[in-house]
């Protein structure tokens, strides 16, 4: 069943979100006001249309971990992972951001997505001991700027995923610059019952979505279903630095995550722009980002930021020269480099 619109919209101020964000807030009234305020670290933002899926049983650990490409057996209690479902050529299908809380892994996945992962987890299933479920007609998710799984006051039994972007974690590379701009992000992302979301907001602001993804832009977090497509590998968004371990048991994918970082170099890498902000409008998500008349890849998520104005994240090709200004249309686009060719 679809997740209800959020009561969150109620709010004074909400705006609804559109496509994939639909029935959260895309803002409040002033989203350069709210990017300031998560910056701040005052205020939440709605995140209850993500998908909450559990997994329970003795074998829950091992299992996941037997599936993804992040090294989960021996997870501590109420201890987070992201990890990557990865088609059988290698392609990035979800990105899992996991909790074990001692008896179930508590899985958030981007919205709508949860059906075709529970589908998917049902199948691999066989004779081991596992329940699955997609409860996200009971759960939420609400985002908020701190930098670990608890704090002092958080409610007993609440499930915290702390995001590790863009720590280096476990045996893992990085694809892009060692002094990275999101160096020292704080955000993690409580579940929490449907019912008592605003209870968990109390009385912080609140933040919309076009805030929350401008700051992502500005840290270069990669986002599936944005930064990814049905042909995006993990080491074209820099995304083995969080989610992949390079050295554990063969799971789905694994051939093509070794191949290209031990033997070649992926064939895309994502890009950071800043856009010519002389216009009023901001480009789409989209569209083709040229080098002369030549089109060199594409926008995958576009953002006006309260310091920097509009920005961008875009994937092309891996040869397009790093000191080539691109274009989307008659908007310069200057890159810089996040993965390295």
């Amino acid at each position: 069943m679809p997740i209800p619109p959020s009561p969150l919209l109620a709010r004074p101020g909400a705006v609804a979100g559109e496509g994939v964000d639909a029935g959260v807030a895309s803002h409040y009234g002033d989203p350069l006001r709210e990017q300031r305020l998560l910056v701040e670290g005052l205020a939440a933002v709605d995140l209850s249309h993500r998908d909450v899926v559990t997994v329970s049983g003795p074998d829950r650990l091992s299992w996941l971990h037997s599936m993804t490409t992040q090294h989960l057996t021996g997870l501590a209690q109420w201890t987070s992972r992201e990890s990557l479902v990865l088609s059988p050529k290698g392609h990035i299908e979800h990105d899992l951001h996991l909790v074990n809380d001692g008896e179930r892994v508590w899985i958030t996945v981007e919205p709508g997505t949860g059906p075709a992962l529970v589908e998917w987890l049902e199948r691999m299933r066989f004779m081991l001991r596992v329940e699955v479920a997609l409860v996200s007609e009971s759960y939420a998710v609400l985002g908020e700027p701190i930098a670990r799984e608890f704090v002092p006051g958080d409610p007993a039994g609440v499930a915290a995923w702390r995001d590790p972007w863009p720590d280096m974690v476990g045996d893992t590379a990085a694809y892009g610059p060692v002094e990275h701009p999101a160096t020292g992000r704080a955000w993690r992302e409580l579940i929490v019952p449907r019912a008592e979301l605003a209870a968990a907001v109390g009385d912080r602001p609140l933040a919309g979505m076009w805030a929350a993804e401008a700051l992502r832009v500005a840290d270069w977090r990669p986002r599936a279903g944005f930064e990814t497509d049905h042909r995006t590998i993990a080491h074209e968004v820099d995304w083995l630095r969080s989610a992949v371990h390079l050295h554990k048991g063969c799971y789905r994918g694994q051939e093509t995550i070794a191949r290209v970082h031990n033997l070649g170099r992926p064939p895309r890498r994502l890009v950071f722009l800043h856009l010519d902000g002389s216009g009023h409008t901001l480009p789409e998500r989209g569209a083709s980002l040229t080098l002369g008349d030549r089109a060199v890849g594409h926008l995958t998520t576009v953002a006006r930021h309260y310091e920097d104005g509009p920005i961008a994240l875009g994937l092309i090709k891996r040869n397009t020269p790093v000191d080539a200004e691109l274009r989307v249309g008659d908007i310069s686009a200057a890159q810089t480099t996040i993965v390295t060719p």
